[in-house]
Formats: structure tokens, C-alpha cells, sequence
């Protein structure tokens, strides 16, 4: 979508949500825009969406993205919140879309840690199965690199990377939504949703999606109970049931009656979905069967499946040379995009700044004069920056003594045009290229560090993710409160305390799956596949091409060319053929994964399919809602199961399937 269509939605949306002069007098400030319940609310938000997120990261590592679902769910607890008091006899404060803002930003700030802080790729590549899976005598994987998970360094290494992206861009905040009028595609459908639920057209519209979430959370959560008591041994129960035949199932060819990849199927598009489904079929229909067919020409027939010289190493290499061709592509293309759209803005600059057209409506200059009115001194952000990032410096070098001091300094040096760059790209696609940054990190330190480099890449990696990554978020925040007249201010302390809180989440999250659950192992439910990725990026960048199987560099190769090609048709064909061709990074997972995954994300796409076939109006209105009550049921289930798990209770039932034995 090009960013004239953006602003024009943007526009078209907002128009129903416009504020009169009295609302705007109304509009509380910024102390009382954050409150008690709203930060309770925030916090059980945060951790039933941390559990989702989390699960999702070490399953398939494709988490869509939840921020419209966290506004529904924290409108839907301040609401039964204010009812039960209410039924009570106890009168509270009105709800006001400030407050829906501002829990919505802390919520998204807190479960994000558990998105990017690296559970499932980076932080997960240092343990020691990773460090076995990538193959002990494998050239460049060092021995006894590795360093095994543990609550007390993770929380630490999460908090003094996480806080320095939080102040890299607040200076430029009024620049880049303002004058710039970036669109931030997904914080400007978060402040149409929000601003849709405090408005008097839009009450009944909530009702419906309120009562659409409460229902399909509790047949999504009570599905999840009845699948699980049929799952009492291994390879057991509706998650391996053989839809398409043993012979398919054998290939990952099956429906796993999974309702968060159902939701999530919901909310992603239909080229994501399809995409996934073309790369499952490409990979586990025809190109794994008939590699394994080479086995003792092109890799020796003793080596197990799982070895890096064997099948396994075609798996890693051809799905890191798809997600490099395609972030490579879009690296440039957003760098070229984003050069383009400010030289255009500098040769056209206007000593008036956007803030005072006097031709822009009304309720832009208000909105615009409420966004600069609460500043947040440049003072506090550089003083913050250069204090975090100094215990950074200090810091991780003694937690990481391959990641010497001198490379986190560069890092932060480089850090803020880094996030501008990464800020302004999202703002125009949407598309958040915080990984990119951190895999070209990764390669550079990987190279640099030699023998120490695997864990010196994966780490700084991590770092600069992170900054990067959260520096857009804000952005994407500062959008939303824009949009629905939120101060900078309590947007910032709200992210801040949401950055905080998720930092203690996300390691306690991990660590249910990682002691309930055997995490990493390819042949079970949580592959964690990016972090064999990431590790084996971490090889390949201290030893080059000499860590691939025969035959495997020609295959990244071709499959490299294809993820540029793909993605450069995409851009000059015209739509209606453009939208049909394959996206590269959807296409990388399921190579790793298996195809079950995405056949429930196509079965979600063909849900929504339907039903706006059926009533176009009410399925725009209830996906969004329908989707998170399946996500959130199935996922608060992953709470009680981790439970009688670490509890030595297993489920009473095996259902298991075998072919017939013939006489």
C-alpha cells in the first residue's frame, strides 16, 4: 500500500472520530491519564499476552502483531471492571480513551520484551543444545561457547539494553509524526480502534466485539482443556492427528486443531499465509524427500537427521539464505525510500513548521498543539541516553567477556541514526527492520570476534535489536497518542513501565516453558527454530562457507536470488499479480518448522474469507475480536498446563494413530 492510500484511510477513519471543542476541554491531563487500575490492567494484560508471545517464539518464532487485540482486552477489563463496581454501588472515574491509550502502550511495551528479547532466537542460541544441535566438531562453533539460560543475567542483560532505545528518538518525536506526518499503519488502526470505543457511534460496535472476544476466549480456552487431556503420551492427541493420511502426517502434513495459529491466521494477511503455505509445500512436499534421497552422496548416511553435515544443515542454511535475501532487499529498499522521502521534505521545507498550516482542519491543529504542549525536555533524553548506556558498557562486558566494551561504545555511538532510520521506514511500511539491523551486527561481530565470535555476534546482536526495535515502538505509540490527544508524557512513563515490568515477565515466562517443556527439541512441539538459525548465522560469519554440506552454497545461492527476485516483482508488478507472489521470510519458516502450522493459519484465512463473502460489515467490524478470543483462550491455557506439568500430572488419555498391520 503506498503512503498517499495510508493517509488517505488514516483520513477516512478519523473522520468519524472527530472531537468537538467541549471533548477537548475535557481531555484530562497527563498525571491523571495514568491510574491505578490502568496499570494492574496493563500488567495482567501484559503477562496473558507475554505466555501467548512466548509460546508462539519457541513453536514457529511468527508472532503477528497483537497491539489492536491488547486495546480491545484492555478496554474489556476496565469495562467489566467498572461494571462490578458499579453493581456494587461504588461510582469510579469515567474511563476515557487517554486511559485506554496509555494501558495499551504499557501492556504492547511489556509483552514486546518477550517478543524481541531473544528467547527464541538470540538468548536461546547460547544455551548448550543449541551449541550440540550446530554440531560440537563443526568449524567456528568454539567449544564451550555457550552459556545456559538463567533468570538472574537475562533480567539484567533485558533491563540495561532495553531502556537505552526507549530515549534514543524521543528529541524527534514531533518530527517525525508531525512534520514528517508519518502514517505508523499500526498505531494509527490502534487510535481508530480506541477512539471508535469512546465514541457514542461506537458503543454498540463495542459491545458486540466485547461479547464476540468473551465467547470465543472460552470455547478456545475449554477446546485447549479437552485437547490436552487426550495428550497423555508422546505423539499423542488432536495435535498430531493425520487430517490428510499417515503419509502426509509423516511430512507434517495435518490440521493440529490449534486455535492461536487459527487466530493468528485471522489476523495476518493472506499473502502471509499463503506464503507459508507455498514454502511448506516447497520444502516438506518435494525438496526435503528428495535431498534425503542423496544420503550417503551428498552427506554421509551414518550422520543422524538432526547433524548440520546432514539434512538439518540444508534446513538451517536455505532458510537463513531466504530471511537474508529478503531482509537485504528491503534494507535497501527502505533506506532508498527513506533517503528519497527526506531529501524531499528538506528541498521543499517551509520555515513555518506543520504545526501552524494554517490550512490543515481544525482538529489536526488541536491535536498537534496537544502532542507539543507537554514536552519532554531534550535533557532528560540525553542525559538518560548517556547514563544507560554507560552501564551497558560497564556492564555487559562482565556478563559477556567476548563482547568487549570498545564494540558496545561504537554500537550506542551508532545507535540513534540506526533507530531514526529503522523509526522513519516503519512509519511509511510499517514494516519494523530491527532484526536486520541486528543480523548485520551479528555478522560484523561474528567476524571480528574470531574464536570468541559465535557468542560476541549473538549478544550484540541482541543489543542493537533491541534499541532499534523499541525506539520504533515508541514511535508507533507516539502516533496513537496523537491521534487520540494522549500526552508524550504519560505515553513515555507508560512505556518506561511497561519496558520495566516486561523485563521480569518475559525471563519468568521463558522459564515455565523451559522447565515444563523440552524446549529445542527438533522433533517436538517447541523447535525454537531461530535460535539454531541465529547460532548457525553466529558460524557462519566467523568461518564462512566451509560450515555448509555439499552442495548446500549453490542452494542458498538460488534460494537467495529468489527472496531479491521475489520481492522485486512484488514491487513493479502491478497489484492484482504482485499480491500473488510469494513473501520470502513467510516462505523461511515453515522450512525449519513443517507445514502443520500453516495450514492452520490458511485455515483462519479461509474463515475470514468467508465470512466477508457472507457480511463484509461485520466481519471488518469482529475479526480483530474473534481472532484474540482464540489467541487468548488458547494461550491462558499454556498458564495451567505448564502447572501440571512441572507438578508430575499428566493427562489421563494417549490418542494415537498407526497404520494397519496387514496378516
Amino acid at each position: 500500500m503506498s503512503v498517499e492510500e495510508q493517509s488517505q484511510i488514516e483520513r477516512e477513519d478519523l473522520e468519524d472520530f472527530r472531537f468537538k471543542a467541549e471533548d477537548v476541554k475535557r481531555v484530562p491531563p497527563w498525571t491523571k491519564q495514568i491510574t491505578a487500575r490502568g496499570c494492574i490492567a496493563s500488567l495482567l494484560i501484559g503477562i496473558i499476552y507475554s505466555i501467548i508471545v512466548m509460546k508462539l517464539n519457541l513453536t514457529t518464532g511468527l508472532v503477528p502483531n497483537l497491539n489492536v487485540s491488547a486495546a480491545l482486552l484492555a478496554f474489556v477489563f476496565i469495562q467489566t471492571w467498572t461494571k462490578l463496581l458499579h453493581s456494587a454501588g461504588i461510582v469510579s472515574t469515567p474511563f476515557t480513551r487517554q486511559e485506554n491509550t496509555v494501558i495499551q502502550t504499557c501492556a504492547v511495551a511489556s509483552y514486546s520484551i518477550a517478543v524481541g528479547g531473544g528467547f527464541g532466537s538470540y538468548l536461546l542460541g547460547l544455551n548448550k543444545k543449541t551449541y550440540e544441535q550446530a554440531g560440537i566438531d563443526t568449524e567456528g562453533n568454539s567449544p564451550g561457547s555457550f552459556k545456559e539460560p538463567g533468570i538472574g543475567w537475562m533480567t539484567l542483560f533485558l533491563f540495561v539494553v532495553s531502556f537505552v532505545g526507549l530515549l534514543a528518538l524521543v528529541p524527534l518525536r514531533k518530527i517525525m509524526v508531525i512534520d514528517y506526518k508519518l502514517t505508523y499503519p499500526s498505531g494509527t488502526a490502534t487510535a481508530v480502534l480506541i477512539n471508535g470505543f469512546h465514541n457514542s457511534k461506537g458503543d454498540k460496535v463495542a459491545k458486540d466485539q466485547v461479547h464476540g472476544f468473551m465467547k470465543f476466549f472460552a470455547i478456545s480456552f475449554l477446546w485447549a482443556f479437552f485437547q490436552w487431556l487426550y495428550s497423555g503420551g508422546e505423539q499423542c492427541g488432536f495435535s498430531y492427528f493425520p487430517t490428510f493420511g499417515l503419509q502426509a502426517w509423516r511430512q507434517s502434513f495435518y490440521f493440529d486443531f490449534s486455535m492461536t495459529y487459527i487466530g493468528a491466521g485471522m489476523i495476518c494477511s493472506y499473502g502471509v499465509n499463503l506464503s507459508l503455505l507455498f514454502g511448506a509445500v516447497l520444502s516438506w512436499g518435494i525438496m526435503w524427500p528428495l535431498i534425503s534421497q542423496q544420503k550417503g552422496y551428498w552427506f554421509p548416511g551414518n550422520l543422524p537427521e538432526s547433524s548440520m553435515k546432514s539434512l538439518n544443515g540444508y534446513k538451517v542454511f536455505i532458510s537463513i539464505a531466504l530471511i537474508l535475501g529478503d531482509g537485504l532487499y528491503n534494507f535497501v529498499k527502505i533506506l532508498a525510500f527513506m533517503s528519497h522521502g527526506i531529501y524531499g521534505k528538506l528541498k521543499n521545507r517551509n520555515p513555518r513548521t506543520v504545526s501552524y498550516d494554517k490550512n490543515q482542519p481544525l482538529d489536526d491543529l488541536q491535536r498537534n498543539d496537544f502532542f507539543v504542549r507537554d514536552r519532554i525536555p531534550l535533557w532528560v533524553a540525553s542525559i538518560g541516553y548517556s547514563c544507560f548506556s554507560i552501564i551497558s558498557i560497564l556492564v555487559i562486558p562482565r556478563m559477556f567477556p567476548e563482547l568487549k566494551w570498545y564494540y558496545i561504545l561504537v554500537a550506542y555511538i551508532l545507535a540513534p541514526s540506526l533507530s531514526f532510520c529503522n523509526a522513519y521506514g516503519a512509519g511509511l511500511t510499517d514494516m519494523n527492520m530491527a532484526y536486520n539491523y541486528g543480523k548485520v551486527s551479528l555478522f560484523v561481530l561474528a567476524a571480528a570476534g574470531k574464536e570468541s565470535g559465535v557468542i560476541a555476534g549473538l549478544v550484540g546482536c541482541g543489543l542493537i535489536k533491541s534499541i532499534v526495535s523499541i525506539s520504533s515502538d515508541l514511535m508507533h505509540d507516539f502516533k496513537t497518542g496523537h491521534l487520540t490527544f494522549t500526552s508524550p508524557r504519560s505515553m513515555l512513563i507508560s512505556q518506561a513501565v511497561g519496558t520495566a515490568t516486561g523485563c521480569v515477565v518475559a525471563p519468568l515466562t521463558f522459564f515455565l516453558f523451559y522447565k515444563a517443556f523440552d524446549i529445542g527439541n527438533p522433533d517436538g512441539e517447541y523447535k525454537a527454530p531461530y535460535a539454531l538459525i541465529y547460532r548457525n548465522m553466529a558460524i557462519l560469519g566467523v568461518e564462512g562457507f566451509s560450515a555448509l554440506p555439499q552442495y548446500c552454497l549453490q542452494l542458498c545461492y538460488a534460494f537467495f536470488a529468489f527472496a531479491m527476485a521475489a520481492n522485486f516483482l512484488r514491487d513493479v508488478c502491478p497489484k492484482k499479480i504482485g499480491k500473488w507472489l510469494p513473501l520470502p521470510m513467510a516462505m523461511a519458516v515453515p522450512l525449519l518448522v513443517g507445514a502443520c502450522f500453516a495450514i492452520d493459519m490458511c485455515v483462519g484465512s479461509l474463515i475470514v474469507f468467508v465470512w466477508h463473502k457472507f457480511d463484509g460489515t461485520k466481519a471488518g467490524l469482529m475479526v480483530p475480536a474473534v481472532a484474540s478470543g482464540l489467541i487468548c483462550g488458547d494461550g491462558l491455557w499454556i498458564l495451567p498446563s505448564s502447572v501440571l506439568a512441572l507438578a508430575k500430572i499428566n493427562p489421563p488419555m494417549c490418542m494415537s494413530f498407526f497404520p494397519i498391520q496387514s496378516a
